[in-house]
């Protein structure tokens, strides 16, 4: 796979336009801000009808080669643009005005973009160097806390891993609640693996208005990725260097040490309960699990990018090596990836626009048991007098811990790793029929495969009831995607008008196959040396949609403008009963600073929109219409059919008709103000309904019930400091989001676990029973006990008689970011934080290592600072009397272990220095700068656990906490 890319590497290099455009007279000049003098870096320099162009450097300095009579075109976002015509000046001094209401700016919207200031609906943006303050491998930890209503979580901190992503809170019980990813132009199956430095810009589409177009997948909201093009006139090699360090993120969370846990025990009363081999001498044993299973691990991210024109060719390209070792020892992951945006002009009309990338990723997993590290005992060395793991199978091993494990002893051989290979190949072209008029073609091909591979050691003691295991699975996986589009734009009088027309189809086909063997010689690697197999799998299954688009957007005087899309989606997914379905929207805004009765200075823009529309969800079963049997059993030595899932041919889409109001103001050329209220109505919700054994059928899909979700966003930015020399900005949102199921089949609530979904309720409510702390006369726990017919609150000590009900929710009550960034003389010191508030999570680790000694042979948590255990003389503890065995079920599942997880974590911190133009140049250089980058330095919790926010939708058994990171950089132009 590495040579792949290579090859594709090799090929991106010959395909680049090294020549640049041929010269007449160089102009040389300089751009300023007419208010405050200061020089503007960025500039977009253009000779008009022409593709000649370049950019301001550090200083606002440009040279662009031109001839009499050409007129230049200078542009930049928050400056009004300002056409100049050239009649022989040997410079060029030229002043832009700032456009305070800052509604130039132009938006990605997923099938165009528009101007700011005409959009109708809910779209946020992030710029692509907004994105790369934090050291991740994916885009979508890069977003979090930095768009207001997107609640963006790690899960874990583990190499390579991915977040959970919800927008606009959870509109359905059991389909999908994941946004749906498109990347230049194209639907993904899945999130997208792509180098974050080739990201121009990401637009997170949030209403039904924004979304529409993207019909039945639109529900959970739209992520527009916007690749790297070339610039025009812009000739320039990039190189991106970044390598830190990351320690395992501890926090106050501690596990007892050999002293601690030996006074734990002389706590218990029931000494007759305490084995015979508990002493004194135990102290003199003291192993810190975690000491041995973490490590510092390393990050390394070099990318190299290359952006250049000719007259007719514009060409971005970039390669990037990302590694990364975890902070548990045993974990690592390696990506590679290469892309080329070209763009070619074949004549005046036609574009051709090809792309290619290609990422490899692999993971090596031999990793220490964090389950293990959290519970071992202290009192059990895992090494022998030599260095080497002990065998706790072997007589006179003296391993005191529960389960009589030492992981180290099968990690030494044992391991497993995986990789990816994914290409991504798109045929574009754009012919412009007239000015107005033009034809778009999208066309991609993606391929993805995908290999693992687990190895069990025939000396391992996992390894010995099979005398060893080896294990190696595929994934292939190929998407086909064309969208056929008409856009009409045109402007005429005091009306803007854009209507585009489009086809699209879009399928995916996926197949894997899996085998496993036992019996292998020590070492073995290759599956056919397994003496006997013992497993074989495999699987198929294809999708497919077509879909018809159509969206209008209109404008009068840039004061009111409209909106309107509609796209018909048909789906594989549905029965011919309902194969297609219809989506949605309309939408308006009104810029009132615009209308001339308006003439407040202390305004710089105001305007309102409002927008009405549907979106649908489809279910996460691919044939749901159809009755299904697994062919993966046998009768009499011949293949057999088994009933799997009923077919229902009337299934329909879930459908999300979702309204937004919206008010966005500048005040005093500082302060930018947004605010939405949205209300989201889910109906027809997917759910598989469980039909008896009798049927012969596990259930089948069906359209039963409805969510309705209501929420707020506010975006606040403000402009601290504006001078020549020093400038400071703060960025700050929120959301808020309440859901509600207010309708099930037949008013049913189903009790899955722990949680409970009932007509009234959130969807993530809490079931269990509700602890009320310590009996402070026995030290016995207690629990709240509901008399079904009164409703009366009364105490019992036992846990078969408290009653089960609903004692929270894991929905945050709101949540958001904070960015900050500051800029003197070319020192800069960027900042951004995330937070939630009011999540509730079952923290169940504590089940084993808080169990008040139920579980008495694993090592147990410090208790924190205002906990304590009750005894006779602290009558009024948290925690109940230990007992060797437990206290009363005190360890069972109830509100006792249900954490607050609210959090203010730092996620980065950036400072730099941007070398001065004068010394760069006397380098032969066009920008360099330096800077050391922390993630995730501090974290403001009352969790008890190591990571709040990786407790949310990740593991809170074993948690595996997102790393503190240093890491230090270079950017080099050339």
């Amino acid at each position: 796979m590495r040579k792949c890319l290579l090859c594709l590497m090799a090929f991106i290099l010959s395909s680049i336009p090294w020549g640049v455009m041929a010269q007449t007279q160089d102009l040389k000049g300089i751009v300023k801000d007419s208010k405050t003098s200061e020089t503007i870096p960025g500039v977009n320099v253009l000779v008009k009808g022409t593709r000649n162009g370049t950019i301001t450097d550090f200083d606002g300095e440009f040279t662009i080669p031109v001839e009499r009579g050409n007129t230049l075109v200078f542009s930049f976002i928050g400056f009004t643009t300002q056409e100049i015509v050239y009649t022989g000046q040997s410079s060029l001094e030229v002043s832009l005005n700032a456009d305070t209401k800052d509604l130039q700016e132009v938006i990605v919207t997923g099938y165009g973009t528009q101007k700011r200031e005409n959009l109708t609906g809910s779209i946020a943006t992030v710029s692509g160097d907004k994105l790369t303050d934090i050291t991740s491998p994916n885009i979508g930890n890069m977003l979090q806390g930095k768009v207001a209503g997107v609640d963006v979580i790690a899960s874990t901190g583990a190499p390579g891993a991915m977040p959970t992503i919800r927008i606009r809170g959870r509109s359905s019980i059991r389909s999908s609640v994941t946004p749906i990813w498109v990347v230049d132009g194209v639907i993904w199956h899945d999130t997208p693996i792509l180098n974050p430095n080739d990201v121009e810009s990401i637009s997170v589409l949030k209403d039904a208005a924004a979304a529409a177009l993207y019909g039945s997948r639109g529900a959970n909201g739209v992520i527009v990725v916007t690749t790297k093009g070339a610039k025009a006139g812009v000739n320039k090699l990039s190189l991106n260097v970044k390598t830190g360090v990351s320690v395992f993120n501890r926090r106050d969370f501690q596990v007892m040490n050999s002293e601690e846990l030996h006074d734990l025990w002389t706590q218990f009363p029931n000494t007759n309960s305490i084995p015979g081999w508990f002493d004194e001498s135990l102290k003199q044993r003291d192993t810190d699990w975690l000491d041995i299973g973490t490590q510092t691990g390393q990050v390394r991210d070099y990318n190299l990018s290359y952006t250049g024109t000719s007259e007719r060719a514009r060409v971005f390209t970039a390669f990037n090596y990302f590694n990364e070792t975890g902070t548990v020892r045993g974990d690592s992951y390696e990506r590679l990836s290469a892309r080329i945006n070209y763009d070619y002009d074949i004549n005046s009309k036609l574009t051709f626009k090809p792309k290619l990338a290609a990422t490899y990723t692999s993971n090596e997993n031999a990793r220490h048991s964090i389950y293990d590290m959290y519970r071992n005992l202290p009192w059990d060395n895992p090494f022998a007098a030599d260095g080497s793991p002990i065998n706790t199978l072997t007589p006179g091993a003296n391993w005191r811990g529960r389960d009589n494990r030492n992981y180290l002893y099968d990690l030494q051989w044992n391991f497993g790793n995986s990789s990816v290979f994914n290409v991504l190949s798109n045929i574009d072209f754009q012919y412009d029929f007239n000015e107005y008029l033009s034809f778009i073609s999208t066309n991609s091909l993606t391929f993805y495969t995908g290999d693992s591979f687990n190895y069990t050691d025939p000396r391992s003691n996992s390894g010995l009831a099979d005398n060893g295991r080896i294990s190696a699975g595929q994934n292939k996986r190929i998407t086909r995607f064309t969208n056929q589009m008409l856009s009409y734009t045109r402007t005429f009088d005091k009306h803007f008008v854009n209507i585009l027309a489009g086809y699209e189809f879009n399928d995916y086909v996926f197949s894997n196959v899996s085998a496993q063997g036992k019996g292998i010689p020590a070492g073995a690697q290759v599956i056919s040396n397994a003496s006997e197999p013992q497993a074989i799998g495999g699987t198929k299954n294809d999708y497919a949609f077509q879909s018809y688009l159509l969206n209008a957007n209109y404008s009068y005087e840039n004061r009111y403008s409209a909106q309107a899309s509609f796209r018909r989606d048909g789906a594989s997914r549905f029965g011919a009963n309902n194969k297609y379905g219809n989506f949605f929207s309309l939408s308006g805004a009104w810029n009132i600073h615009n209308e001339s009765f308006f003439n407040v200075s202390s305004i710089d823009y105001l305007r309102t929109k409002v927008a009405y529309g549907q979106v649908g969800n489809t279910p996460s079963s691919l044939y749901p219409h159809l009755e299904l049997f697994s062919l993966n059993a046998q009768y009499d030595g011949n293949p057999a059919a088994v009933a799997a899932s009923l077919g229902n041919p009337n299934l329909t889409w879930e459908k999300t008709a979702a309204s937004n109001f919206g008010i966005e103001i500048g005040l005093f050329n500082r302060i930018d103000l947004a605010a939405e209220f949205y209300i989201k109505n889910t109906t027809d919700l997917l759910h598989f309904v469980p039909l008896p054994n009798i049927s012969g059928f596990d259930g089948y899909f069906d359209n039963i019930g409805s969510v309705l979700n209501k929420g707020v966003e506010v975006t606040l930015g403000l402009d601290v400091l504006k001078t020549n020399d020093l400038n400071w900005r703060l960025d700050f949102n929120i959301g808020l989001n309440r859901n509600e199921i207010t309708e099930l089949y037949e008013n049913r609530r189903q009790i899955s676990g722990n949680r409970i979904v009932e007509v009234g309720e959130d969807i993530d409510t809490w079931f269990m029973r509700k602890w009320a702390g310590v009996n402070p006369e026995d030290g016995t726990p207690l629990w709240e006990r509901v008399d079904p017919n009164t409703g009366e609150i009364t105490l019992t000590g036992s846990y078969a008689q408290a009653t089960l009900q609903k004692v929270g929710t894991s929905t945050p009550q709101f949540f958001g970011g904070l960015t900050s960034s500051f800029d003197f003389k070319g020192f800069y010191l960027n900042a951004n934080m995330a937070f939630s508030k009011g999540a509730l999570v079952y923290h169940s680790a504590r089940e084993t290592f808080d169990s008040d000694g139920a579980y008495p042979t694993y090592n147990y948590m410090r208790l924190r600072p205002e906990w304590s255990r009750w005894s006779p003389e602290n009558p009024n503890a948290t925690h109940p009397q230990p007992f060797f065995g437990g206290n009363n079920d005190a360890h069972r599942p109830s509100s006792r272990f249900l954490e607050d997880v609210s959090f203010l974590r730092i996620r980065n911190i950036t400072a730099g220095y941007r070398l001065p133009v004068t010394f760069i140049q006397k380098l032969k250089l066009t920008g360099l700068d330096v800077f050391v980058s922390a993630d995730n330095l501090i974290t403001f919790t009352s969790f008890s656990g190591l990571d709040p926010e990786a407790a949310i939708f990740g593991d809170t058994g074993s948690q595996y906490p997102l790393p503190k990171r240093i890491s230090f950089g270079l950017n080099v132009n050339f």
